[in-house]
């Protein structure tokens, strides 16, 4: 297992892989890492924020410790005390201790972990995929433009992996939830209790 030194995050809010996150970015500590990110063409790593108690949820860490490493798609430099940037989870890490700078930002000692792979959906949980596409075809009914949904093409609605990842993103339930769904190895186990959250 390789461990590197990675720039982290902490936010109200799961991202998985592939996912998408759009970010104001107004902080000086997160000013200057977005602008390393941008010169160097480097990632950074979004981990949740719980509650004291379930942070780290067993690392006695201050948040989770299993996170999203994330890749910067774009970002609006107009501003100079403002950036605003789009992302894309990359692969989920294992943060297994971290410093603070001096400036506050968090550094993480981290490890990646390994993609799920692409599993198709067993027949009895095809009505949870379809109840994504039919979520996602409704949101331009909503008055949300394709380019404002929060998931990119293309939707891989066969893909057990990306239709759990895109329901953790997307159902309204605890923070505390989507972290444990996020941190499931299985895709199949994580469309299972989505399945059940949905019914």
């Amino acid at each position: 297992m390789t461990f590197y030194n990675l720039p982290l995050f902490p936010l109200n809010v799961v991202v998985c892989p592939k996912g998408i996150m759009n970010l104001r970015i107004f902080e000086p500590r997160y000013l200057d890492m977005t602008k390393t990110c941008l010169r160097e063409n480097t990632s950074f790593g979004i981990v949740a924020v719980l509650p004291e108690k379930k942070a780290g949820m067993t690392d006695h860490l201050p948040f989770a410790s299993v996170g999203t490493l994330v890749d910067i798609l774009d970002a609006d430099v107009s501003k100079e005390d403002l950036i605003m940037i789009s992302c894309q989870g990359s692969n989920r890490i294992k943060v297994n201790g971290f410093t603070i700078q001096e400036d506050g930002l968090v550094i993480g000692e981290v490890s990646n972990i390994n993609n799920d792979l692409q599993i198709p959906i067993p027949d009895d949980l095809k009505k949870v995929s379809e109840s994504l596409k039919r979520l996602i075809e409704s949101l331009p009914q909503q008055g949300i433009s394709e380019r404002d949904i929060p998931i990119m093409k293309p939707y891989e609605y066969e893909n057990a992996t990306w239709v759990s990842n895109r329901w953790v993103e997307l159902l309204d339930i605890p923070l505390i939830d989507k972290q444990r769904l996020m941190q499931i190895d299985s895709p199949i186990v994580r469309l299972e209790l989505i399945n059940d959250a949905i019914n």
